[in-house]
């Protein structure tokens, strides 16, 4: 398995936030690099691809020096799903393997939380996105009770060190700080196999 793709990847978005104004602008410009990017399923590390018995896991497999994005695997044992939760900054869905439903939310006069829309799947290939400005409360699911669904998500900002919420149906929110699941992150520039050839 080669790295490529997400080496290829990290310098296409590098060079879109340097030339893109931040925000929509940047989500929309990312949106083709990370739709190429989950077309094949070929190139994501073993490391950043294993679940857990109980807890789906989020590897981090890139974060810009500048904080500016961070590219995450998120790989659901049967049957995971997140709390209810927002993420304070746009993000992208691409799903790379098996399928996830996501049930958007929204806040009622009230405070209190009511489905909006109808539950969403995404399969291979698919591109989904959230941001404060087009919906930023949702639930994921694996979408299968008996296999490993794995998509791969784009964010505007270093996620794992964002102040986010989780929310119950009674709109109480608490704060969080999801952090991440690997402890390495795979190299990307180590390119001595390929020299070798």
């Amino acid at each position: 398995m080669s790295i490529t793709k997400l080496r290829d990847f990290v310098v296409a978005m590098t060079r879109a936030a340097e030339t893109t104004p931040p925000g929509a602008p940047l989500m929309e410009a990312a949106r083709p690099l990370l739709r190429r990017l989950v077309a094949q399923d070929d190139w994501l590390p073993e490391a950043c691809a294993a679940p857990d018995a109980q807890y789906y896991r989020q590897y981090l497999l890139h974060c810009d020096p500048l904080e500016r994005f961070s590219l995450v695997s998120f790989v659901w044992g049967p049957g995971q799903k997140t709390p209810i939760h927002d993420h304070t900054v746009w993000g992208l869905i691409g799903m790379l393997r098996g399928a996830e439903i996501e049930t958007s939310f929204r806040r009622n006069d009230d405070g209190s939380l009511s489905v909006q829309g109808e539950p969403h799947r995404l399969e291979p290939g698919d591109i989904g996105a959230v941001s404060p400005e087009i919906g930023d409360v949702h639930q994921v699911a694996n979408a299968f009770d008996d296999r490993v669904s794995i998509s791969v998500h784009l964010y505007g900002g270093n996620i794992g060190a964002v102040s986010r919420h989780v929310f119950d149906m009674a709109g109480a929110e608490k704060t969080f700080i999801s952090g991440y699941s690997d402890a390495v992150i795979p190299n990307l520039w180590d390119r001595s196999r390929e020299m070798a050839r």
